[in-house]
């Protein structure tokens, strides 16, 4: 395989997700019946994408097993065991996502290995680690998006808390206070999300009644309150004053490595991440919840917040620098009009257009194919150069070389 090729892909549908938002951006109908909160743009077993190749839709998994070298270029397989090794994503929520972390890639190989003796079957809604990889990923947004992501500062913490739980978690905090470190805030979360019971509806009613006086005081109350009307019964309303609250515009991204608690709240961003579907959720879901496991994985150091903005490189070319060794997201877009010529090493890419239309153009075939809004390619690592030419923005995942 040694041309570049467009791309089927695989909508998900979650509860959280839009009924608008993807649907608009591949001209499905819309709004569309069921919310649609991911479109996924790889290889990973559980939805591949399909590649149109000599006049045929065939399965990009099956062709990188046919064709590893072509596709993925020899250094990248061999580092990778002959797989590609992101995954690219458009993720729109209208409703918050869970709150969640990924394993690192050690704890994933362990954790599979450990479920597949017990005999849980990979479809199992009880199962934790569908594969055995890590899932460092990175979030850019389309449209204003909010997230949750990594523990705020102690201090932080310990002064929201008491201003909505001082009475009923007099002795938690008291404790935090006494050790404000990670082993403090790793006890302190223990017992938050541990609490079950007639305690917890007492906890929460009176954290919800005290965050609706001081709502207009601190975003974090607001919403905890609208968690609150989704999960009236789910520890995981405190997310929004434990973790750090980051509203992201247009163009600006996160990098989140593994063990970091997080989770999306509102709006349309392009995720890529490591191949793998692990995921350990902490509450805000009706989905699997195994807390002891999250626990083990989490990182509950403060987190400092660190926003990613696309650098220039050359040739309209935005990348976001983060510390991956999987992937490299990029942006391709200019005010006037694109004229970008890819360098000669590179590696696997897919390239997905979200907003206007341009032409690519295999330029040792003098091939081109039209890329409009929603239109997405792979350029196989043996496509020796090629050229972009129009007037639209363009999102690029490529692994480092």
């Amino acid at each position: 395989m040694k041309k570049i090729c467009l791309m089927k892909n695989t909508i998900q549908e979650y509860a959280w997700g839009s009924h608008t938002a993807i649907a608009d951006l591949v001209g499905n109908q819309s709004p569309s019946t069921k919310p649609q909160a991911e479109l996924w743009m790889g290889a990973h077993p559980k939805a591949p994408s399909l590649v149109k190749y000599d006049d045929k839709w065939l399965s990009l998994l099956e062709l990188i097993k046919q064709f590893p070298a072509d596709i993925l270029g020899k250094d990248v397989a061999a580092k990778f065991d002959n797989k590609l090794p992101y995954l690219f994503k458009v993720l729109a929520a209208s409703k918050p996502l869970s709150i969640q972390a990924h394993p690192s890639i050690k704890q994933a190989k362990q954790g599979f290995e450990r479920e597949n003796r017990l005999k849980i079957p990979l479809d199992s809604p009880n199962r934790n680690y569908k594969d055995e990889n890590h899932k460092p990923e990175c979030i850019c947004a389309l449209t204003p998006f909010l997230a949750l992501y990594g523990f705020r500062k102690i201090s932080e913490i310990i002064s929201l808390m008491e201003k909505i739980c001082l009475k009923v978690l007099y002795k938690e905090l008291n404790n935090l206070k006494r050790q404000p470190n990670s082993e403090g805030m790793k006890s302190f979360f223990r017992s938050l999300i541990t609490i079950n019971g007639r305690i917890k509806k007492q906890i929460i009613e009176h954290a919800i009644t005290n965050a609706q006086k001081l709502s207009e005081d601190n975003p974090g109350f607001k919403w905890m309150i609208n968690l609150y009307k989704k999960y009236p019964d789910d520890m995981g309303i405190f997310a929004p004053i434990l973790l750090n609250l980051i509203s992201l515009k247009p163009g600006q991204a996160i990098f989140l490595p593994s063990g970091e608690l997080h989770a999306y709240l509102d709006g349309l961003g392009i995720e890529l991440m490591a191949n793998s579907d692990n995921v350990l959720r902490g509450g805000l879901t009706k989905k699997h919840i195994d807390v002891p496991e999250l626990l083990n994985v989490l990182n509950f150091e403060e987190t400092n917040v660190n926003i990613l903005l696309s650098q220039k490189d050359k040739d309209c070319e935005g990348i976001y620098h983060s510390m991956a060794e999987e992937f490299v997201l990029s942006v391709i877009s200019d005010e006037k009009n694109i004229s970008y010529t890819s360098p000669e090493k590179r590696s696997v890419e897919i390239i997905l257009c979200t907003d206007g239309k341009a032409s690519i153009t295999d330029i040792s075939i003098n091939e081109n194919i039209l890329l409009k809004k929603g239109t997405s390619v792979i350029i196989p690592s043996s496509v020796n150069k090629y050229r972009i030419e129009g007037k639209a923005t363009l999102y690029k995942a490529s692994v480092p070389v």
